[in-house]
Order: C-alpha cells, then structure tokens, then sequence
C-alpha cells in the first residue's frame, strides 16, 4: 500500500507551523517513506502571544481561538499543497498543545478539526493524544512508532526541541521518554535578553557557568529515575524550572551557559547506543559537543529535512497507522494499560 499524507506540527517553540508532503509504502521487508515536500510557516509574534496566553483565556475564548487556529493551519495546509502542485490522501495534525496533565486524566491540543478540514478539503486526522491518556498512559512521547517502524538502523533516537526525548530499540522492542526541557527554557532565557534563540550556541559557549544553579538543575527529582512513559509539559518547567531561575542572581547569559550544560549532561546519560538527533536544537552545535564530550556512543545529526520536520512527518505516519486500523500509541511507551490505535477522522467526501 501506498500513502501520500501531508503532515502539520506546532511544537513548544512556537517557531510555527511545520508541513511536510511524505509518501509512505507498506515493502515486504517494512515500511519506506520520503519527505517530499516540506516547508514551515512562520508564525506572526501577535499569533505566538496568543498562543502563549491561551492557558489564562477563559471557556469562550479558547473555544473561539481553536476555531481560529484549526481554520489558519487548514488555510496555511491548503495554500501549501496548491503552491508546490501536491496531491495527498489526507492531512494528519497534531494541534497545539495548550494544557497536558496525564497525571490528573487530560491533555488538549487546539486547533479544531473541523475548522481544519473545512478549509483545507481534505479527509483530516488529529486528537492523537487523548485515548492514550484516557487508558493511562501519559500521552507521549507519540514519535517512536515512527522511530520503531521508519528509522530502523539506530539503536537511539534523541529529539532535541522545546524538550528533549530519546528512543531505546532492543529486540524489536522500543522504550521512550522525555528526558529534560532544552528549547523551551533556552529561548525563554533568550527572550530576555532580546533574541529569540542562542544561534549555535554562542552565548552558552562564551559564558562561566555557575555551580550552584547546575547543582539545584541537576538535583531535581524527575531525573533520579527515568522511565519509559515518562513525560514532560510546560506546566513542568512552570512549576520547577523557572523558579530556580528566577532566584538565581547571576546573569541571564550565565543561565543560559548553565542550563546548557545542565541539558547536555541529562542527555548524555542517557544515551545508551548508536544515536540519531533530530529537532532544532541538533543545530546548537555548542550543546551537541557537550553532548559528545560525555557519552562514548556515535551521534549523528539526521539530514535537514528529517532534522526539521521528523515530527511533521511522523504525525503523518501516525495517521497512515490510523486508516490501516493499526496500534500507533505504543503501552511500552507511554505507560497506558494496553497499546491503542488513536485519532480522530473527520472524513471530506
């Protein structure tokens, strides 16, 4: 069988809207897939404070800003598919993570469906989080089915973007989890300080880094025993990060130094083989090298187009799994009481 699926991303960075046009074959010997088109949308800064405050909006608000950004993402989809001449089956989107609290039985991605579906006149997938968390589980991470079916030559793959997350394969079994938040704190820093990210790792690298704040980072409880199934929200770096940070009396460009470091060193330690990195943060070459500097396995940095849309492309796998009528919410993974086939179809005729 083959699949063309357009697939939609909108992470924590709020950079904006990843697409990316992938076609999918069912082989014999597994499934192969290509990144055909991709692009990303920008996204206006009045968009990303919207986006920012929809955690203080009330009922009504949030109800009518999910109409508005699932009919944006269906127009931005539409517009990307008729400028580069494409033809998908469908398009799968992930949505906007605006609330995620598996622990007390609820995560919410906007970006309505309907909206999308409406504008974009495509047979539409999304709400691939909700069934896991309903069973249990913690929601996420949701991309090592793609990592377990489509990147088979790895033994880990690492993720690096608002947060960092790895894949363990053994045995044609996987295990993942979030291991520390990265970008998202990071640009936080830099927001500060008038930037919107630290290009290369710049500011990190011609910083001192301060011993007591890497101390505190480091001693936090989430990292003393990490688990397949366990995942990080910003309600997370809300509660426990930035705190930290805002008692800290040295400068924003020392926390920046500091938590770098403090990132790498949680990631290489759980690196436990050969490994491919993906996200945005793979190209702050100062964090990769304290990466590499303290683990002993290969790392190697994916090619651009899988770098930067690897989780575009997997939500559109994640719907391909779901019109096959096939797990795609692994228990192994996230913790929930039985593996599920998840997504919601709103179907164009």
């Amino acid at each position: 069988m083959f699949y063309k699926v357009v697939g939609l991303m909108s992470g924590t960075s709020l950079d904006g809207l990843d697409m990316a046009y992938c076609e999918f074959e069912k082989q014999q010997e597994g499934w192969k897939f290509s990144i055909v088109k991709a692009e990303t949308a920008t996204y206006s800064d009045k968009l990303r404070r919207q986006i920012i405050s929809a955690e203080t909006m009330s009922g009504r608000e949030l109800a009518l800003f999910d109409v508005q950004l699932g009919a944006l993402f269906g127009q931005l989809a539409r517009d990307f598919i008729d400028r580069n001449g494409l033809s998908p089956d469908f398009v799968c989107s992930h949505g906007q993570t605006i609330f995620h609290q598996p622990n007390k039985g609820y995560t919410l991605q906007i970006g309505n469906l309907a909206a999308l579906c409406s504008k974009v006149r495509l047979t539409t997938i999304g709400d691939f989080r909700t069934m896991d968390v309903a069973l249990g589980g913690q929601g996420a991470p949701l991309v090592p089915i793609g990592d377990l079916l489509l990147l088979k030559d790895y033994e880990d793959c690492l993720n690096i973007g608002g947060f960092s997350n790895i894949s363990h394969k053994q045995n044609g079994n996987i295990t993942s989890y979030d291991i520390c938040p990265v970008n998202i704190v990071l640009n936080y820093l830099c927001q500060k300080i008038g930037l919107t990210f630290d290009d290369g790792g710049k500011i990190a690298q011609s910083n001192p880094i301060d011993e007591k704040l890497l101390s505190q980072l480091d001693a936090l409880p989430y990292y003393k025993d990490l688990k397949s199934g366990n995942s990080l929200g910003k309600e997370w770096v809300e509660e426990n990060i930035f705190p930290i940070l805002e008692n800290s009396s040295i400068s924003v460009k020392e926390q920046i130094a500091t938590y770098t470091l403090h990132a790498a060193k949680q990631i290489s330690r759980n690196i436990k083989g050969r490994t491919l990195a993906t996200g945005g943060g793979a190209y702050n070459d100062y964090l990769m090298n304290l990466i590499r500097q303290n683990t002993t396995f290969a790392i190697e940095i994916a090619e651009r187009t899988i770098t930067d849309f690897k989780e575009a492309m997997i939500f559109a796998f994640l719907g391909v799994l779901r019109v096959r009528n096939e797990a795609n919410c692994l228990q192994s993974v996230t913790g929930a009481s039985r593996s599920c086939c998840s997504g919601t179809i709103l179907q164009w005729i």
